[in-house]
C-alpha cells in the first residue's frame, strides 16, 4: 500500500550498508558501509569501477542478492518502512509495485520461453493491475514508450529476436510497467547506442518531472552520471569514498580515485589513443603442424609485420574507403544478408545488411558505427565467415573466402579472431584461464603441452595479465580481466585481424581505458589490424582511423575519424554526435573535466532508433 511522501522527505534511506558474500575461505566484503538518500522525483547516481559493490547494492536493496550474498549491517528503509527487517512476502509486494529493478544483462534477465510483450505485462498483471487484453495493449504501450519500432509486432517476439539494444529497452518497458515509485537502473544504458540512450534517459527524466518517480541510477559512465543526477555516490572497492551533489562532485572531486575517474572518462575531444611503448617479451618458439601434417618444425608463432599501421590514408583515394589498393588486408564487397523465417511468410524477411561494401587495411583500425539494430553485428559474422552472406564476397589477403573450400577457411581462421562483447559468455566457465587460451593452439594441432604452457604465458604477460590468472575460472576474474583473457586467445595463432565486437561497452571507464590502450600497444608492436564495431563514438574517437556509419543495414557515411566525429556529412552521423552524453555540459559544469566534445551543430532532425 503506497504511503504520501512529502517533497522533502526521504523515499529511499540507506544507512551503514554492509554486504557480504560466503566463500570457502571465509566471507569477503562487498559493500563496506554506505549511506544514501533518495528523495521523489530525485535521480541519484552511484558511479564506481567494475566489482566496487555497486551492483550487489542494487540487488540488496530488493532482497536480491544471490543465496552465498547477506547484508551484515545497516539498514534499507523505504518510506519509513524497513526493508532490510521485511519477509520474502512484504518484499515480492515491493518489487514491481513500489520498486523496480532494471538489471544489466537483459539476455540473462528475460524468459527465453515467454514473448516480450507478456513479460512486461508480467508485474501489472501480478499485482492485480491490470487483467485479459488490458495486459497486451499495456505492454505494446510500454514497448513503444521506450521507442522500439513496431511494438505490436515485438510484443510478440522472443528475446533471441531482438537485438540487445532492444532486449534492453524491453527489460525497461517491464520495470515501468507498474508505475513504481523508485527504479533502480543497473546499468541501463551500457548495450545502447546513444541515440536510443538518450531516449531511455529522456523518457526516465521525464517520469521523474511527471510523477515524481525517483531513480537510483547504477552506471560506470561518468558522462551519463554527470548529465542526469542531481547527487553522486562514488563506491571504490565496496566502499563509499565520496558523495554530494553532482556539480561539485565534478568540479572540486577530493578523492584520488574520484579524479582517477573524471581523467579516464572517454570524450569526442580525448583524441586518439598513442601506444604506451609497452615493449614486448621475448618471442617463443613453438612447432606448428605443416599443412600436409608431416612433422612439426620449431618456429614462431606468426604475426603480422610491424609497423604495418604507418602508411598514409586518405578519404577517397585507391580501394573505395579510403584504403590504398595495395594495403586491403580484409574485402567485405557488396555483401547482403536477407534473414526468412523458417515457415513464415516471405514478405516477413528482414534484411539485416543491405549491399554494403567496406575495407580494413592492413595494420590499421575501422571503426564501425550505429545504433543497435543497424546491422553491425550481423557484418561483423560475416567478416569472420561464421555466417554466410545472401549475396556477395569476404576476400581476405587476396583470397575469396566465401567461394574457397575448407582448407582456405581453415587458413583464414587462423589469421581471423574475434573478440566478442560479452567476455563471460564467450569464455567456458567450466574451463582454466590458460585452458581457454590455449584451445586455439589445441585445434590447429600447434605444438606440444610445454610449448603450448609457454605460449600461454607469453600471451598473458603480453595482455598484462599475471601468470597466476592462468590456473583460474573465468567467474573468479573481474570484467577487464576476462576481456584480456578473449584478447590473449584472440592472439594465441598469430592473428592479422581481429574483429571487435563492441568489446569494451560492458567495462567501466578505468578498465575501458586499460583496454583500448592494450589494444593500441599491440597494434604497434604486431602490426595488427582491428574491424572494431562500437556503439560509443567516444570510444571511436580513441582507437580508429577509419569510420563507417551505418543504419538501416547500410553504410551511410565513411572516411577519416577526425574528419567524421569534426565535420560529419550524414544528418543521421549528426544526430549520433549531439546524442553523445557530456556532449554539451551545463553552464555549472565548465571546466570540470568532462570535455563537451567537439563543436558541431546537432542535427536539425532526430532519426528513428533501429529504423529499416
Amino acid at each position: 500500500m503506497r504511503r504520501p511522501s512529502g517533497e522533502g522527505e526521504a523515499l529511499l534511506r540507506v544507512e551503514g550498508l554492509r554486504i557480504s558474500y560466503r566463500t570457502r575461505s571465509g566471507d569477503v566484503p562487498a559493500v563496506d558501509g554506505v549511506d544514501l538518500t533518495v528523495r521523489p522525483g530525485q535521480v541519484v547516481a552511484i558511479v564506481g569501477e567494475s566489482g566496487s559493490g555497486k551492483s550487489s547494492m542494487a540487488h540488496a536493496l530488493v532482497g536480491l542478492l544471490p543465496r552465498d550474498g547477506r547484508i551484515t549491517a545497516g539498514r534499507v528503509l523505504f518510506d519509513g518502512e524497513e526493508l532490510t527487517a521485511a519477509t520474502g512476502r512484504r518484499l515480492r509486494e515491493v518489487r514491481g509495485r513500489e520498486i523496480a529493478l532494471v538489471p544489466q544483462d537483459p539476455m540473462v534477465s528475460l524468459n527465453p520461453v515467454m514473448r516480450i510483450g507478456a513479460q512486461v505485462a508480467e508485474a501489472p498483471r501480478i499485482h492485480g493491475l491490470v487483467t485479459g487484453g488490458q495486459a497486451g495493449e499495456r505492454a505494446v504501450a510500454l514497448l513503444a514508450a521506450v521507442g522500439l519500432p513496431d511494438p505490436a509486432a515485438h510484443a510478440r517476439r522472443y528475446p533471441h529476436e531482438l537485438s540487445g539494444g532492444m532486449r534492453q529497452r524491453a527489460l525497461i518497458a517491464a520495470a515501468l510497467a507498474a508505475a513504481p515509485r523508485l527504479v533502480i537502473a543497473d546499468e541501463p544504458t551500457s548495450a545502447l547506442d546513444v541515440t536510443v540512450q538518450r531516449q531511455i534517459l529522456d523518457h526516465l527524466t521525464a517520469l521523474t518531472r511527471r510523477s515524481g518517480t525517483a531513480i537510483l541510477l547504477v552506471t560506470h559512465d561518468l558522462a551519463v552520471a554527470a548529465e542526469r543526477a542531481e547527487t553522486v555516490v562514488v563506491l571504490h572497492r565496496g566502499r563509499q569514498v565520496e558523495a554530494g551533489p553532482v556539480a561539485r562532485i565534478l568540479r572540486e572531486p577530493a578523492h584520488p580515485y574520484t579524479r582517477k575517474l573524471i581523467a579516464d572518462a572517454p570524450s569526442l575531444a580525448s583524441g586518439r589513443l598513442r601506444p604506451a611503448g609497452r615493449r614486448a617479451g621475448p618471442r617463443v618458439a613453438v612447432p606448428v603442424a605443416q599443412p600436409e601434417g608431416n612433422g612439426h618444425a620449431p618456429v614462431a608463432v606468426p604475426v603480422a609485420p610491424p609497423g604495418g599501421n604507418g602508411h598514409a590514408r586518405v578519404a577517397g583515394t585507391g580501394e573505395p574507403g579510403g584504403v590504398p589498393a595495395g594495403d586491403v588486408l580484409l574485402s567485405v564487397e557488396r555483401v547482403t544478408k536477407v534473414f526468412r523465417p523458417v515457415g513464415g511468410p516471405r514478405h516477413a524477411a528482414v534484411t539485416a545488411v543491405d549491399d554494403v561494401t567496406l575495407h580494413v587495411g592492413r595494420g590499421e583500425t575501422l571503426a564501425l558505427v550505429g545504433e543497435s539494430g543497424s546491422g553491425k553485428s550481423t557484418l561483423a559474422l560475416m567478416a569472420l565467415c561464421l555466417l554466410a552472406p545472401s549475396r556477395g564476397r569476404v576476400v581476405f589477403d587476396g583470397v575469396d573466402v566465401t567461394a574457397g573450400g575448407r582448407g582456405d577457411l581453415r587458413r583464414f581462421r587462423r589469421r581471423v579472431q574475434p573478440v566478442f562483447q560479452d567476455p563471460y559468455s564467450s569464455l567456458d566457465p567450466r574451463m582454466a584461464v590458460g585452458d581457454i587460451v590455449a584451445e586455439p593452439l589445441r585445434a590447429f594441432g600447434v605444438g606440444d603441452r610445454a610449448s603450448r604452457g609457454a605460449r600461454v604465458a607469453e600471451l598473458l604477460d603480453r595482455v598484462a595479465l599475471p601468470g597466476g590468472v592462468a590456473h583460474r575460472r573465468p567467474a573468479e576474474l573481474s570484467g577487464g580481466q576476462r576481456q584480456r583473457v578473449a584478447i590473449a586467445r584472440a592472439l594465441a595463432l598469430g592473428a592479422e585481424l581481429v574483429v571487435c565486437d563492441e568489446p569494451v561497452s560492458a567495462l567501466d571507464v578505468t578498465v575501458q581505458t586499460q583496454v583500448l590502450t592494450l589494444l593500441a600497444d599491440l597494434q604497434a608492436e604486431l602490426g595488427l589490424s582491428y574491424l572494431f564495431i562500437s556503439h560509443d563514438l567516444a570510444v571511436v574517437g580513441q582507437i580508429a582511423d577509419r569510420v563507417a556509419v551505418m543504419r538501416g543495414g547500410r553504410i551511410v557515411e565513411s572516411g577519416p575519424a577526425p574528419q567524421i566525429l569534426r565535420e560529419p556529412g550524414h544528418p543521421y552521423t549528426r544526430a549520433l554526435l549531439a546524442a553523445v552524453p557530456g556532449r554539451s555540459p551545463s553552464p555549472e559544469l565548465a571546466g570540470t573535466g568532462v570535455p563537451p566534445g567537439y563543436p558541431a551543430e546537432p542535427a536539425s532532425g532526430t532519426s528513428d532508433p533501429e529504423a529499416g
